[in-house]
């Protein structure tokens, strides 16, 4: 059985910094994020906070390949990506949790 997988921006307050992943739980990935379990992530040094963005795949390797491709975009793209689907910066912890 293949198990699918997710890639996640996540961002903080102030919208400067951002941070993409990728994984097979999103709710439990964003949780241990939130909660700062990861000691020595990016995501806890700069206090990133905000789930901005997320896509669904049936399978973690094309999950995989889709973050490679978004990693090695510009911050600018990134930003655009985001807004396509969430303009205002909302947290979307609460949909993914549901």
């Amino acid at each position: 059985m293949q198990k699918g997988g997710s890639i996640y921006i996540m961002i903080n307050q102030r919208n400067t910094t951002l941070y993409v992943g990728v994984t097979s739980d999103l709710a439990v990935r964003i949780s241990k994020h939130l909660n700062k379990e990861y000691i020595n992530s990016f995501t806890k040094k700069y206090n990133l906070d905000k789930l901005v963005y997320f896509e669904d795949y049936d399978s973690i390797k094309d999950a995989i390949a889709r973050e490679k491709v978004i990693k090695g975009w510009t911050r600018d793209k990134k930003i655009a990506l985001i807004k396509s689907m969430n303009p205002e910066f909302k947290d979307l912890y609460d949909i993914i949790i549901k």
